[in-house]
Formats: C-alpha cells, sequence, structure tokens
C-alpha cells in the first residue's frame, strides 16, 4: 500500500513521520483511551497511568513496526488490545499486595473554570456509573465499555478479547441487562 492510498489522516501520518504521527496519534485517541481506563479501574489517577502506560508501549512497538503494518494498523482497536494488556497485568499484581491506606491515597483535584454545579452532575453520574460497572463481573464490564463509553463495533470487542463475536453480543446484552436491573433497584 502506498502512503497516498491510506484514508485514515493518522496512519497516513504515521507513515509520514513517526515522531509528528504519534503526536496525531496521541491527540485522535487520548480521550477515548482514557476514558475507557476510567471506567474500567474506576479511580482517575489509575486511568491516567493507564493511558501513559498505553501511548508509551504504543510508541515502543511503532518504532519496531515495518511501514507495511502500520498501514493496515486498527489504531483504535490496537490500543484498546493495549490498554487492557495493561490493565489486566496491572489488576492481577494489585491483587497479589494488600491495598493501600485511604490516608495514602491522592486527592483528586478539581478544575478552576469548571462550573461548580455542572461537575457535581457529571461527577455523581460518573461516580453512579463507576459505581454500577463496578458490580459487573470483569467480562461484562469490559465488553459495555468496549462497545458503549469506547464505541468499538463488535468485530473489533471481539479482536481486542480474542473471543468469538458471539460472545462479545452476549457480555454486552448480559451487562446492559444487569446495568438497568442495578440502576432501578437505587
Amino acid at each position: 500500500m502506498r502512503e497516498t492510498d491510506c484514508p485514515d489522516p493518522v496512519r497516513k501520518a504515521l507513515l509520514d513521520d513517526l515522531d509528528e504521527g504519534f503526536a496525531e496519534l496521541y491527540g485522535a485517541y487520548r480521550g477515548l483511551v482514557f476514558s475507557t481506563a476510567l471506567r474500567l479501574s474506576g479511580r482517575w489517577a489509575d486511568a491516567e497511568d493507564l493511558t501513559a502506560e498505553t501511548f508509551l508501549r504504543a510508541y515502543r512497538a511503532l518504532a519496531g513496526y515495518e511501514r507495511d503494518r502500520i498501514a493496515t494498523l486498527q489504531t483504535r482497536a490496537w490500543l484498546m488490545t493495549i490498554l487492557m494488556n495493561i490493565w489486566r497485568n496491572c489488576a492481577r499484581t494489585r491483587s497479589r499486595k494488600p491495598p493501600p491506606e485511604l490516608r495514602d491515597q491522592p486527592i483528586e483535584e478539581v478544575d478552576p473554570g469548571q462550573d461548580v454545579e455542572e461537575a457535581a452532575v457529571r461527577r455523581e453520574t460518573g461516580d453512579e456509573l463507576a459505581g454500577l460497572l463496578g458490580l459487573l463481573p470483569e467480562e461484562q464490564r469490559v465488553a459495555v465499555v468496549l462497545r458503549h463509553v469506547v464505541d468499538l463495533p463488535v468485530s473489533e470487542i471481539a479482536t481486542v478479547l480474542r473471543i468469538p463475536q458471539g460472545t462479545v453480543k452476549s457480555h454486552v446484552s448480559r451487562g446492559l441487562r444487569r446495568l438497568r436491573a442495578l440502576g432501578g433497584v437505587r
């Protein structure tokens, strides 16, 4: 594939110049990666760490890729795969360590330019959704987040999670049904 044949501007930028292309990749997907990481981890600081590690690993991987591989890369699904792997590894490591005490937890910063009422409503809704998502079994939570937060198609979710498309549909359906039931209880 020639560079001029590449319809995706991010991939085209990566083919033209890795460093500038990576800046474009970061700009295009940082919000998506962060929001997914936040929904998976449930904590702002953890989501920031997961996002940073995802882009660091993505850059290192891209530096070793051949041009043909970059030209055919499904960037969104590829980044979600990296994020999922990091998240799973962190969860596995965390399960082996005792939880830190509450006083060791950093206080989350607030944007001073943000409308207070709007921030409170957004925070309350986000906290409620994060709480409900946290009650789902892991496979359902991940499938729902990738489908309805990241807006990945079922085929890409199947690629990211390495499971059949029918299983993805089942996890999403069961997760949404359970979220509705849990949301009605509160």
